[in-house]
Formats: C-alpha cells, sequence, structure tokens
C-alpha cells in the first residue's frame, strides 16, 4: 500500500502530514539516492510554483538532496512542464517540483521526474518510499568535500521561452489576435505573457500578480468565468486559462463560451490526421472523456484509445504504443513530439497556429465534434473501501448501464488526491443522467459517507 504517492506525486495542506518540511527533507534525501549518478556528482534541478509554502518546502527538498551528495539546480517558480524541459535540456539527473497543480494555496505537492524529463513510474515511487520509511538511508551520509551545493540557475525563464517558441510554426504569427490571458496568479505569470506578445499577439492578462496565497484564487482553469467575461467585455477573440502549475489551459471562444480539453484534443488530433503526423491516428484519452470525442475520429479514420485518469498513465499508454498525442477532458494535454508532460502553453500554441493556419475561429473550429451531455458528482467519504465490493454500489451501475446500452456510459471512481468518490454518467438525455448521477451519489453518501 502506498503511504505517500497517489495520482500525480505526493500531496496534502503544506505543514501537515506529509507535506511537512521534515518529510520533504526525506523525499529530497531518497530521490537524490536513487538517482545517484556512480560516474560523478548528480544534479537535481528543483522548481516550484507561487504558493507561500514553496520556499519552506523548497529549502527542505534541497538540504535533503544535498545531505545526500546530490547538487541542486534552483530555478525558482516555473511551470511544472517547464521543469521537466529543464531537467531533459541541462541533462539533470532527475527534477523535482513543488506545487500542488490547481489546489488552493494551502496545499502543496511535491512532484518527481526522471532525467529524461518524465514523471515517475509507479515503482520508482514504491521504491522512494521504501527508502524513508525502511531507514536504509540512515547508514547513508556523505561527509566532507562529498556534501552537495545548491546553484541558482538564473536563465531557467529564458531557455524555457525560448524552447515554447520555437514549437510555433515559424511562418506563422499571433500578429492580429487579441487574446485574454488568465496565468492562475501561478507559475506562468511570466512566462506565458511573455511567449504570446512576442509571437505578436495583443493580449490582456489576469492572475500576474502572486502574493503566496492567490494561487487559483477565483482565477485560473477552474474559474473559467473570469476570462468568459473578459474575452466578450475587451472584444477579444479568445481567451485562456492556466492553472497554478501550468500544465493545463482551458479556452473560450469570442463569444465567451467554455471550450474544454475533449474539444482541443479533437482540434489538434484531426488536423494531425489530416497533416499525416498523428502516430497511428491513435488519440490517447482518458476515462473521463466524452464519447463524442471517440466519433469525431473514428469519422475521420481515427480511434481513441483510454486510459485511467492522470495525465502520466495518459503518458505511460502513448509510450506503450508509439502515440505521439493525448490529454485529460480537464485540458492536460500531452504533445510528446514537444514535451514529456502536459504543458498548457504549449497547448495553447498548438490550438492559436491551427486557427491562423485555417484563417478562422476557435468557435468555427470548436465544431468538430458533438458532445454527449455528461454529468458528475463528487462526493466526499470517511474512507476508501472497494467499491467492486460494495454489493449496493455495484447492482445499481449493472442496472443503470443496462438501460444506456451503447450510447452512453457510467464511470465510478476514488479520486486519486482526496477522499472523494467521482461518479459520471454519459448518455443522450441529459435529465435521465442527472438522475442516475443523483441516485448513485445517495447511495454512495449511505454507504461510505
Amino acid at each position: 500500500m502506498r503511504k505517500l504517492f497517489g495520482t500525480d506525486g505526493v500531496r496534502g495542506i503544506a505543514n501537515e502530514d506529509p507535506m511537512t518540511g521534515e518529510m520533504a527533507m526525506l523525499i529530497g534525501r531518497a530521490t537524490a539516492y536513487l538517482f545517484r549518478n556512480k560516474k560523478g556528482r548528480h544534479r537535481i534541478v528543483l522548481g516550484k510554483d507561487t504558493r507561500l509554502s514553496g520556499y519552506m518546502l523548497e529549502t527542505a527538498l534541497a538540504s535533503g538532496i544535498c545531505s545526500m551528495g546530490g547538487d541542486v539546480l534552483l530555478v525558482g517558480p516555473l511551470p511544472t512542464p517547464g521543469i521537466a524541459f529543464i531537467t531533459a535540456d541541462m541533462r539533470a539527473d532527475a527534477g523535482v517540483v513543488v506545487s500542488a497543480s490547481h489546489n488552493p494555496f494551502c496545499d502543496n505537492g511535491i512532484k518527481i521526474f526522471s532525467g529524461d524529463g518524465f514523471k515517475l513510474a509507479d515503482d520508482m515511487e514504491q521504491r522512494i518510499e521504501e527508502l524513508i520509511f525502511s531507514g536504509e538511508l540512515d547508514r547513508v551520509r556523505p561527509t566532507g568535500a562529498e556534501v552537495g551545493k545548491a546553484f541558482r540557475i538564473d536563465d531557467a525563464v529564458g531557455r524555457y521561452v525560448v524552447f515554447l517558441k520555437h514549437t510555433f510554426p515559424e511562418h506563422l504569427t499571433l500578429e492580429g489576435l487579441r487574446i485574454v490571458v488568465d496565468c492562475a496568479n501561478g507559475a506562468a505569470y511570466k512566462v506565458a505573457p511573455t511567449v504570446l506578445e512576442e509571437l505578436g499577439a495583443e493580449i490582456h492578462c489576469v492572475g500576474v500578480e502572486p502574493d503566496g496565497e492567490n494561487i487559483n484564487l477565483n482565477c485560473g482553469s477552474l474559474h473559467p468565468e473570469l476570462i468568459s467575461r473578459l474575452v466578450v467585455e475587451k472584444d477579444a477573440d479568445l481567451g485562456m486559462a492556466l492553472d497554478g502549475d501550468a500544465d493545463r489551459v482551458v479556452f473560450v471562444d469570442h463569444r465567451g463560451k467554455l471550450i474544454d480539453g475533449d474539444h482541443v484534443m479533437a482540434i489538434c488530433a484531426l488536423d494531425m490526421i489530416k497533416e499525416g503526423i498523428l502516430r497511428e491516428n491513435t488519440l490517447v484519452a482518458t476515462v473521463m472523456s466524452n464519447m463524442g470525442l471517440e466519433m469525431a475520429l473514428k469519422e475521420a479514420g481515427g480511434r481513441v484509445v483510454r486510459a485511467p485518469v492522470g495525465d502520466r498513465y495518459v503518458v505511460e499508454e502513448m509510450l506503450r504504443g508509439g502515440y505521439n498525442l493525448g490529454g485529460e477532458q480537464s485540458g492536460h494535454i500531452v504533445f510528446l513530439d514537444y514535451n514529456t508532460t502536459g504543458d498548457g502553453i504549449i497547448t495553447a500554441l498548438q490550438v492559436l497556429a491551427i486557427m491562423m493556419k485555417k484563417g478562422v475561429t476557435l468557435a468555427e473550429l470548436s465544431k468538430v465534434m458533438v458532445v454527449f451531455p455528461q454529468t458528475q458528482r463528487n462526493i466526499r467519504v470517511k474512507n476508501k473501501r472497494d467499491l467492486s465490493q460494495i454489493r449496493e454500489i455495484q447492482q445499481m451501475v449493472e442496472e443503470f448501464k443496462r438501460l444506456l446500452g451503447e450510447r452512453g456510459r457510467i464511470l465510478i471512481r476514488y479520486s486519486g488526491t482526496e477522499p472523494v468518490v467521482r461518479i459520471m454518467v454519459e448518455g443522450e438525455d441529459e435529465v435521465k443522467i442527472s438522475r442516475m448521477a443523483d441516485a448513485m451519489a445517495e447511495t454512495v453518501q449511505n454507504t461510505l459517507g
């Protein structure tokens, strides 16, 4: 059983177990030991988002890494995908991100990348836990000149900006485009505006004044209503909202209508099929993505392969099948031709490039798929019993699946980061699926609440 790692690293309330300085130091020690370089001193990139607690956890992680003989490359606030890029670009042995992504500022988390920029596999995370809780590391304490050092990498933002601009077609510009950009007061508050402006866009920015406590606060990808209102007020062509660590993005068109990750994947996948660059004509999505996405790709001669919820499971499936595009409905899209993990800015640039190439609006592009009604319920529970062993829940799921047939889906699962059961029902009749979701939520509440 895992004690620390969930579906996306370690996460919790900052300064409460496991997100304490003491645990961060142990994670730093274990990570440095796991990625030690036998040919010489090993180097680990360390970055963060803009949360107040980032200072505490960053310092503790750096101390742990140095105590195991590792050198720390400090990049400061930088998007999670930027740290993945810097890790591979600088040929470091590993990368660590202090971020809780879209969560409130009082939370924080720790994500770890291997030297190639990919998130760790389950067995490596399990090994880190073993190193922490077995006491094995107590016998390994470098001394003297073998203790590590920390270095500030001052040009990390500049390196990442240049890399991002190179993912946009050289023969295109964003001149004439008016964009509302919401950086969620998070890690992309410098990077995203710089990239878009240097490519020629006229931008109106919000969420670019982080104070340590306002990350994701009524802004960012979880609150697209802000850019929806501003796009209409500013008469902009579109709006884009990143989350706290900028690994995901959602859009609104010129009318302020939300364009989610499923639409973005459809837009990009269909364009890549037409250009002949979507490997195996296959898109990897999760079990949460809308059935309309499958139908859109099928009509174009493509297909959708589904993975469990979580971007690293999407990436694992992409690597297993040799695919180059995958993502989640939340706007977490992975373009493996460019980066090793979801990157909200790269996603935005690909969508903008298609718009400019075709000379059409985002609203017009979003017509590529028809959405099946989908409703979700999140039920907070006291304990996480095996859902497959709870008879009342399973009987209801089977009965509703029978009623929906092939024109609908039901998904019930635990959140990987919270004590929450997530229920999703999809079908052609919105009233019908809403009633099903309510009935399932009530049953879950009665049995687990």
